[in-house]
Formats: C-alpha cells, structure tokens, sequence
C-alpha cells in the first residue's frame, strides 16, 4: 500500500516543532483569519488560507519577514492566558520570536501572507507593509537626530 502523501507536509526550514503541532497550528491560523476576514467580506476558505500561510512558510518561514530574525517554531502553541494575566508584557517577551501570520499586499494590490515574528506583528498592527517601514524610518531618523543633538 503506497503512503499518502501530505497536502502541508511539515518545511524542512522549520526545526524545533513537529507536523502534529504545524497542522494544529495551521488549521487554527487559517481558521482565525478566514473568521476575521469574513467580517471584513472575504469569501476565502479555510482550505485556501491553508494552502497561501503554508506557501508563506515554505518561502521562507524560518525568518520573520520583516526583520530577518529567526523564529523560534517550538513555541507555536505555547501561549498560556493565565500565564499572560499574570506575566503581562514580560510574558509576553517571552514569545517575541513566536511565529505568526501578518496580511500584506503585493506591489499590484493583491493580498498575501508573510510569516513574521509576534513582536514584529504586534508593533506593525493594521499598516500596510509601506505604512509600517515609513514607521520604522520615522523612528530611525528621529534616533539618529537625538544621538547628535546629545
């Protein structure tokens, strides 16, 4: 009997997490934002949100998106609540490199996933990829300013 093979076979970029937890994973991420789109008007299904997070991660997930930082994969399902209740945003530290999935467009306006850190994607909030980078040059510049005038 010939084996079966996965649809979201676990990437081979990823290392400290095994492929019961990245479809656990997967299915619950696809889900939430198949869920929050649908508020929005999107008629995506679970099964394409699917298909576009695991593309994000094959090409490249290993690294947040934005920062090139590395993800630590052994900390998807990790989060606690009563943890977080009580550890607030040291607890909360604790996961910075934990994986997630972030909307962002293409130049031609179609929406895509990327894979970037809980830190990354907690700062960025709902701006754009450009509207965030505008943010981060802001506050480069703003530093440097304040380094010379010290």
């Amino acid at each position: 009997m010939a084996s079966k093979k996965r649809l979201y076979a676990l990437p081979g970029c990823i290392t400290g997490c095994d492929q019961k937890k990245y479809d656990k994973w997967l299915q619950r991420k696809a889900t939430a934002h198949v869920r929050r789109d649908g508020k929005r008007g999107s008629k995506h299904t679970v099964a394409e949100y699917k298909r576009a997070i695991h593309d994000a991660i094959v090409a490249g997930g290993h690294l947040d998106h934005y920062t090139g930082e590395p993800l630590d994969w052994s900390l998807i399902s990790t989060f606690r609540n009563a943890e977080a209740k009580l550890g607030r945003s040291k607890y909360k530290k604790t996961l910075w490199l934990l994986p997630t999935v972030d909307h962002t467009l293409e130049p031609e306006g179609k929406q895509k996933f990327v894979i970037c850190s809980w830190k990354v994607n907690d700062a960025k909030g709902d701006l754009s990829h450009d509207e965030f980078c505008a943010l981060c040059e802001l506050v480069l510049k703003h530093r440097a300013q304040q380094k010379t005038d010290a």
